[in-house]
């Protein structure tokens, strides 16, 4: 990973981005991938689009990933001028509490997720309280002063910043699905390089942690695309406080995943490992028996039927403000896409054989 690459990596984690507040998120990616693609175009709710224009009669496919990470919402302020939240997506509430955070609101506003002191508390009764019972303080002293700064409907994200790790690795909040976001620009602009003979897309989406919801409308708006390849994280259960039950073979520094079963169209499977073994990129499966839980379950169900698959990057701590994942599986996934999309055309068509 080059210095621009890491440094738009960077731009992302750094920029908030929870479902339905995702403009700010989207402006970096689009501004980055105006570099290189042949046109950017938005839609009403702010899904982004980029594209390589490859040859007439080639196949077109697209790379996507969700801009949007979890987070919080301003549901009510109390009269003594704290803040009732909401849950925006799959927020942990036992990880919530105590934490800094930012309100998002015209201009940021700092925050914390009250927590009494141990000293003040009953440990033996501890509980995780859920979401709607917690709250936050930005140090108002009554409801007139909170409005002054914050309203109803603000989105609320905890105010984490990447940190290096040893060797490769990155802690960082909003990593489901910055690094999705990046590898679908990554892919596109390695096919730019390569002069790739598809159409090739690069898809940021909206709201996917509350429903696949940008999906479902980029799956019927790119009624050309022949195959989508959506790019999200998976659980890495390679750290020693996953129950063995959880355990699976997810981890990090191993490679990208490609998933098998559900929406991954098996001929599209056997492509992106063909590919990675041409390529060289080590790869690791995984098997969805039901739902891949990422956009791909909205894209292969579009139009009809689109084949569709999931390529993840592991991802320790998922759904927490201290997600962890290895860069080099990153940029492996950029070049497995770029692989991908140099194997489409002898792939062609993708369908199972009845």
């Amino acid at each position: 990973m080059n210095e621009p690459q890491r440094a738009f990596l960077d731009d992302l984690l750094a920029t908030a981005s929870p479902s339905g507040f995702e403009t700010a998120s989207q402006r970096v990616w689009t501004e980055y991938v105006r570099e290189f693609a042949d046109d950017v175009s938005t839609d009403a709710y702010g899904n982004a689009v980029a594209v390589h224009e490859g040859e007439p009669d080639a196949p077109t496919i697209a790379f996507t990933g969700h801009a949007d990470e979890i987070g919080f919402i301003v549901r009510d302020i109390l009269d003594d001028g704290y803040l009732r939240i909401g849950r925006i997506g799959g927020s942990d509430r036992t990880v919530s509490k105590g934490q800094h955070v930012t309100v998002h609101a015209d201009e940021p506003v700092n925050g914390v997720i009250g927590q009494t002191a141990i000293h003040l508390r009953d440990t033996g009764d501890d509980e995780y309280e859920d979401i709607a019972g917690q709250f936050v303080d930005i140090g108002a002293t009554d409801a007139d002063e909170a409005r002054n700064y914050v309203e109803i409907g603000d989105p609320v994200t905890f105010s984490t910043a990447a940190a290096e790790l040893v060797g490769d690795r990155i802690a960082a909040r909003g990593i489901d699905n910055r690094t999705g976001t990046w590898a679908a620009a990554e892919g596109l602009r390695r096919a730019v390089d390569a002069d790739a003979e598809p159409t090739v897309y690069a898809v940021s989406t909206v709201q996917e942690e509350v429903g696949l919801q940008g999906a479902r409308m980029v799956g019927v708006d790119l009624d050309d695309v022949d195959a989508f390849v959506t790019v999200d994280v998976t659980h890495a259960t390679d750290n020693p406080d996953v129950d063995r039950e959880h355990r699976g073979p997810i981890e990090l520094g191993a490679g990208p995943v490609v998933s098998r079963g559900s929406a991954n169209h098996p001929a599209l499977v056997d492509l992106a490992t063909t590919a990675a073994a041409d390529a060289d990129v080590e790869v690791q499966l995984q098997a969805a028996g039901t739902r891949t839980g990422t956009d791909a379950d909205a894209f292969y169900t579009a139009r009809g039927g689109v084949p569709s698959l999931t390529v993840s990057i592991p991802n320790r701590y998922m759904h927490t403000p201290v997600e962890v994942i290895d860069t080099g599986d990153l940029a492996a996934v950029a070049d497995l896409l770029a692989a991908v999309a140099e194997g489409a055309s002898d792939a062609m068509p993708l369908a199972v054989d009845v």
